[in-house]
């Protein structure tokens, strides 16, 4: 089978990705997100991208590469091809795509915000040109009481209303309150999610959705994969890359993945201007967040003004590409 994947793409998936079959996952020892960063900076150096690994022979490849990666160990994950082809045909039955950072197709947004610090690889399901839109990302905890959902089911609605997608991390409460909202309206939405996109893929409310164009679901980690609490914290700076705004709706303090996502952005990253819920009982998190910077949500019932906030923020002027750098 000849894989419908960029050579690049396709070292850095033997490199960094488990390659789930099914049940069956390779425990080979995979490069960190860091251990590739260093690896590509070495083969730039020597004007060479990441399929220079498979395509050459190792006496070609720079002599400082066996520092970074000890050699039997590269060969153990160069040689998992037959492993490859098997996940990119799974893959492929469940209308997953798959994006390397070189790829023309990969998302541009993510790529120009987070920089060398982008994932090597984006998995998809979706219309892609969802992810350039920008949106209202809609960050929270799953515990969620029946006033909270109704509300962020709400707001998913006046941003379909205002011809605008939601981001969000389609995880149990806040997340799934706020895409079902702007679904159900005919909006449009982006899931970034940490766990589960095959599964995702494969539910037939999704499907529906994914059909008609409303529904794209990405994620940095192999579509078959489990739970993990540091995947869950990692997706929030995506999400926040994609969007244009961000409303969080509530937040632990000082713990948590959405505290740990808005702190980032409010001390860190600083992409896009970052809201928290004005109405209700905010909590100590919330209230916490305001202290560092966040904004309180104007509480619009208006489509024009949510319109228009999303518009402000798109028109202010960013972050220089140095500061950002600066900032990683």
């Amino acid at each position: 089978m000849t894989l419908s994947l960029s050579a690049n793409t396709q070292a850095a998936l033997l490199l960094t990705a488990p390659l789930i079959d099914g049940a069956t996952e390779s425990h080979a020892s995979l490069l960190s997100p860091t251990e590739y960063r260093k690896v590509c900076s070495l083969l730039a150096k020597f004007d060479m991208q990441p399929c220079d690994l498979i395509q050459r022979a190792p006496a070609e490849l720079p002599e400082q590469l066996k520092s970074l990666v000890d050699d039997s160990r590269l060969r153990t994950l160069l040689d998992r091809g037959f492993r490859l082809t098997q996940a990119f045909e799974r893959w492929q039955t469940r209308a997953i795509w798959i994006a390397g950072h070189t790829d023309e197709n990969y998302p541009s947004r993510i790529l120009k915000r987070l920089s060398d610090h982008a994932p090597p690889v984006i998995y998809g399901c979706g219309d892609r040109r969802l992810l350039d839109l920008g949106g209202l990302a809609v960050v929270g905890s799953r515990a969620v009481d029946d006033w909270l959902t109704q509300y962020t089911e709400d707001v998913g609605r006046l941003a379909a209303q205002a011809q605008t997608s939601i981001i969000s991390g389609g995880a149990r409460g806040i997340d799934q309150a706020s895409m079902r909202g702007a679904l159900d309206a005919g909006g449009k939405t982006v899931g970034v999610l940490s766990d589960g996109l095959e599964r995702a893929a494969l539910n037939r409310e999704h499907r529906d959705f994914i059909l008609n164009g409303q529904l794209t679901l990405i994620s940095p980690y192999d579509p078959s994969a489990g739970f993990n609490i540091g995947h869950a914290m990692q997706r929030n700076k995506i999400i926040y890359a994609l969007s244009d705004a961000a409303l969080v709706m509530n937040s632990d303090f000082e713990k948590g993945g959405t505290w740990a996502g808005a702190i980032e952005q409010l001390d860190k990253f600083r992409f896009v201007p970052v809201y928290v819920r004005s109405k209700g009982d905010l909590g100590k998190g919330l209230e916490a967040l305001r202290q560092h910077g966040a904004l309180p949500w104007p509480e619009t019932t208006q489509a024009d003004d949510l319109l228009q906030l999303i518009e402000r923020a798109q028109d202010a002027e960013p972050s220089t590409r140095a500061e950002q750098l600066s900032l990683l």
